[in-house]
This record gives C-alpha cells, structure tokens and sequence, in this order.
C-alpha cells in the first residue's frame, strides 16, 4: 500500500479507537489485514429507529491512492433500507462517491452511514424495492426492517407474524433467506411471495 495511505489509515484507526462514539459503543473498526488495506466498521443501529439495538458489520476496503480517492465500503450484516442493496449490501451515500473530500476520515464516514439509518433517501435508492416500500406504506416499511434488524443484526423486536410467514415458506423447502426476500418485496402477502418463488 501507498506510505501515504498506510500512514494516513493508522492514524484514522487510532482516531476511531480513542473516539467517544467508540467508547460509547455507537462505531468500532478493527483491522482484518495487518496491511491496513481492509477493515471491519461496526455501527450500532440509531435510537429510534427500526434498526435499533442491532449491530450491523460493514466491510471496508482502502484503495492505494486513499485519501483522494474514498473507501469502497459495503453492509456484511443484511439490511432492509432504501440506501442499502439487499443483495449485495452496496451503499448509496454521496460521500462515498462523487462528494468524497480528502479531508473525511473512517470516523466521520462511518457516522455519516449510521446517519443515513436514522434519515433514509428514498429519492435516491440503491434499492428500489425497499424505497417503494419505504414511500408506500411507511408502517409496513418500519415493520419489514425492524424484522430484519431482529434475524440478521440481533435486534431485540421478533415479529411473530413475519416469522411464521417465513415458516410456512420453509416447511415448502424454501431457503430461509430467499423465503424473507419474497415476503419482504411481495409486502408480506404469502400467495403473492409463493407464486414468485415457484413461478
């Protein structure tokens, strides 16, 4: 890796480290490489928000020509959210593309993504589905992502009835992950989820 990038990522980590967030429990970053070239972000879902109580893991990637060019940073942990690919876990956050400054760092990147959980924008979604439902019926939205949070990042609310939906699914031999995607696009309708799934 680039000096410049391996000094200037050292010094970020150790930022996130020392930072209250950290101490706090908000953000933690930690290294998987001893190259500095990629990175494990942690964020903790905002208060009042569907994600609440959840912990989602990004994984993060340090291009060579870091800090003019930003961190190729993607959700490991699945999420239901305007922004974020349900399939790939891509962001989509204008920092992290075109309005990318030198002068961020992995700490004020990695507040600006639990940012976008607490303030959605659905105008400019990475994934469609999600912001038509997002748009459409809020409650129904509110429910499908605090469901997620609860399967996929430890959030303290089950909904039963999306749980028994996704049961129903199973006992067909469905993959329990395909089967919650379906239920989940299909606005939690089972015929609807079960004819797309066997069509």
């Amino acid at each position: 890796m680039a000096n410049i990038a391996a000094k200037r990522i050292k010094r970020e980590f150790k930022e996130v480290v020392k930072s209250e967030e950290m101490a706090g429990g908000a953000i933690k970053l930690e290294l998987v490489n001893d190259s500095f070239t990629e990175l494990q972000g942690e964020i903790a879902g905002p208060p009042d928000t569907p994600y609440e109580g959840g912990t989602f893991l990004l994984e993060i990637k340090v291009p060579e020509t870091y800090p003019f060019n930003p961190p190729k940073i993607r959700f490991m942990t699945k999420i239901w959210h305007p922004n974020v690919s349900s399939v790939t876990g891509a962001i989509c956050l204008d920092i992290l593309k075109d309005q990318w400054a030198a002068a961020l760092t992995l700490r004020t990147v990695l507040l600006s993504i639990q940012a976008l959980l607490s303030a959605a924008e659905p105008n400019d979604p990475q994934d469609a589905v999600v912001a038509k439902q997002y748009r459409e019926n809020p409650q129904l939205f509110n429910l499908t992502a605090r469901h997620w949070t609860n399967v996929y990042a430890g959030g303290p609310t089950p909904i039963w009835e999306f749980n028994q939906k996704v049961q129903r699914l199973l006992d067909m031999g469905i993959d329990e992950h395909q089967a919650r995607v379906a239920l989940s696009t299909y606005d939690w309708e089972l015929e609807q989820a079960t004819e797309q799934l066997f069509s």
